[in-house]
C-alpha cells in the first residue's frame, strides 16, 4: 500500500499537561487515536498536542521564519555552503525539489493539518462540562488550520486541501493540488468561524484568542487585496483595547516579558521554554541564527543584512535592540535571546512571535492608503504610532500615497525584522521582482529572478508520491 507523505496519516497524539495558567507543551505519553477522544479530558490532551505541532522544526522551531525572510532583501545567509546548501538555496533562489526546508514545512503542516482535523471532526460528540470552553477550542483549532493553510498557499500557491480526519491515505492519491482561491475561501470561512467563538480574553498564556483570528483574517484580506475588509478586521483588533505597543522598546523581546499576559503587543506566539523536558522545549533560533563562531553551535543563517542595519539611524531605538552587531562586525536579530548560561545554545526560551500589534498597525495604515489616494493622511497616524515608540522625535513626512507606501515598506523592515514577514511582505506588495533583482545587482552577485520565483518548489517526495501533484510552472 502507498503511504503518503503529503497528509502524513499516522499520528501520534502527544498528550500534553496545562499548569500553572501556561500552555505547556511537553509530550507525556501517546495513546492509539482510534479509541481515542472520548471525553473532555482526551479532547483537551489533543488539542494541546496540536499547539506543540507548531514548534516542529519544520514551522516555527525553524523553517519558516527562515522562508519569510532569507528570499527577500532583509537577510542572508553568511555561509551559503553550510547545512547542505539548502538555506543558500533559498538565498540565490536555487532551491532543488529535495530541498529539506521545503520538505519539512510540507510535511509539518499537514501533520498539524491532520491535528486540527481530527479534533474538529470529532469534538462536537465530546461532553464538555461547559459549552463555551468547547466553542473556544473549536475556535483555536480553525485558526491554527487557517494559519498552517495560508503559510502553505502564499508559499507554494495552489496545494491539496484537506478539512477531513484522514484515516485512509489511499481516498486522496490523484487529488492533486486545489486552486488557491479555493483554499483562500477555507481559510477566510475558517477564520469567520473561528472569531464568532474565541473569546476576548484566556486564563492561559499562549492560546488563540479571539483578536488573533481577526489579526490573522486582517492579514489574509491584505494579501486578497481586499482593503475593506482588511480594515475591518483590523480595527476590530485595535479598538477592542486588549492590545497596545509595548511603551519601552528595549525591553519587548525579552524571555521575562514574553507571555501575553505581561505582554500585550503579543497577539498569538508559538511557545518555548528553555531547561525543560530535557532541554527538548526550547527554540533553537538563537543559535541557528547567530553570526559563525559567535556562539556554541551557530550557524550564521538569516542574519540581517549590512544594508538594512546602515538603515536605522543613531536615534532609532531598535538598532542594537532588534538588530546589534556581533564581534566580528556582522548584524543578527536580538529578538531571539540567549539562553542561560546552564543551558545549551539550542535551548533558548524566546517563543517564537506570529501576531504582534505593531504589526496591526503598520497593516491598518498599509489598508488605508491603499482605499483611497487621500488615505496617506490617516495611514500617518498608525504609521506614527509605530514610529514615534522607536524615534520620538520622528513623524512621516510622506505627501502622496507612493509615498506612504514606501514609508510603510520601510517601517515594516526596521520593526519586524526576522519574524519572518519581509517575504512575503514583497510579494504581497507586488515588488519582489524588482527589490530583489535591484538588490542583487546592488551587491555585485549575478543573479536575476522573475515571476516564477514568487512561488517556491513544490517538494520532490510528494510528487514522488503522487504524481497527480504537479511542479510549479518554471521549474
Amino acid at each position: 500500500m502507498k503511504t503518503s507523505l503529503i497528509y502524513m496519516f499516522l499520528i501520534q497524539a502527544l498528550l500534553i499537561v496545562a499548569c500553572n495558567k501556561q500552555l505547556d507543551q511537553l509530550p507525556t505519553t501517546s495513546k492509539n487515536l482510534e479509541t481515542f477522544l472520548s471525553n473532555e479530558k482526551e479532547a483537551e490532551e489533543y488539542i494541546h498536542a496540536a499547539y506543540g505541532k507548531l514548534q516542529a522544526k519544520g514551522l516555527y522551531g525553524l523553517y519558516l521564519p527562515a522562508i519569510g525572510e532569507i528570499p527577500s532583501d532583509n537577510t542572508y545567509d553568511e555561509v551559503p555552503a553550510n547545512d547542505a546548501g539548502m538555506y543558500g538555496e533559498l538565498d540565490f533562489f536555487t532551491t532543488v525539489p529535495y530541498n529539506d526546508i521545503l520538505d519539512s514545512f510540507w510535511k509539518s503542516s499537514y501533520s498539524a493539518i491532520q491535528n486540527a482535523n481530527v479534533v474538529l471532526n470529532r469534538i462536537d460528540k465530546i461532553k464538555y462540562a461547559k459549552e463555551s470552553v468547547k466553542n473556544n477550542r473549536t475556535g483555536e483549532m480553525k485558526f491554527i488550520r487557517a494559519l498552517l493553510y495560508f503559510n502553505l498557499v502564499r508559499t507554494f500557491g495552489d496545494v491539496p486541501l484537506n478539512t477531513e480526519e484522514t484515516t485512509d491515505p489511499n481516498k486522496y492519491f490523484g487529488q492533486g493540488r486545489t486552486a488557491a482561491d479555493t483554499v483562500y475561501a477555507q481559510i477566510v470561512k475558517d477564520l469567520n468561524e473561528a472569531i464568532a467563538v474565541l473569546p476576548a480574553k484566556t486564563e492561559q498564556s499562549g492560546r488563540v484568542i479571539k483578536t488573533a483570528a481577526q489579526a490573522l483574517l486582517g492579514k489574509v484580506y491584505l494579501t486578497l487585496k481586499d482593503y475593506p475588509n482588511a480594515k475591518t478586521q483590523l480595527d476590530a483588533v485595535r479598538t477592542s483595547r486588549e492590545h497596545s505597543l509595548q511603551s519601552n522598546i528595549t525591553t519587548l523581546f525579552d524571555i521575562n516579558n514574553k507571555s501575553d499576559k505581561s505582554n500585550n503587543e503579543i497577539i498569538f506566539a508559538v511557545q518555548f521554554a528553555s531547561g525543560i523536558n530535557s532541554n527538548s522545549e526550547g527554540s533553537i533560533l538563537f543559535q541557528q541564527f547567530s553570526p559563525s563562531a559567535s556562539q556554541s553551535g551557530a550557524k550564521g543563517h538569516n542574519l540581517p543584512t549590512k544594508e538594512l542595519y546602515r538603515k536605522y539611524t543613531a536615534a532609532d531605538l531598535r538598532k542594537g535592540t532588534y538588530v546589534n552587531l556581533a564581534a566580528s562586525g556582522s548584524p543578527y536579530c536580538n529578538k531571539y535571546k540567549k539562553p542561560p548560561s546552564t543551558a545549551p545554545t539550542a535551548d533558548g526560551g524566546s517563543n517564537v512571535v506570529v501576531l504582534r500589534y505593531a504589526d496591526v498597525l503598520l497593516m491598518l495604515a498599509e489598508a488605508e492608503n491603499e482605499l483611497s489616494p487621500a488615505g496617506f493622511t490617516v495611514a500617518a497616524d498608525y504609521l506614527n504610532e509605530v514610529r514615534k515608540r522607536a524615534i520620538p522625535s520622528s513623524r512621516s513626512n510622506a505627501l502622496t500615497q507612493a509615498d506612504m507606501r514606501a514609508a510603510i515598506d520601510l517601517e515594516r523592515r526596521l520593526e519586524l525584522v526576522g519574524e519572518g514577514h519581509r517575504w512575503f511582505d514583497l510579494v504581497r506588495t507586488g515588488a519582489a521582482v524588482s527589490v530583489m533583482n535591484e538588490w542583487f545587482a546592488a551587491n555585485g552577485i549575478r543573479v536575476t529572478i522573475d515571476n516564477h520565483n514568487l512561488l517556491m518548489r513544490i517538494p520532490q517526495s510528494q510528487i514522488d508520491t503522487d504524481p497527480a501533484i504537479k511542479q510549479n510552472t518554471g521549474y
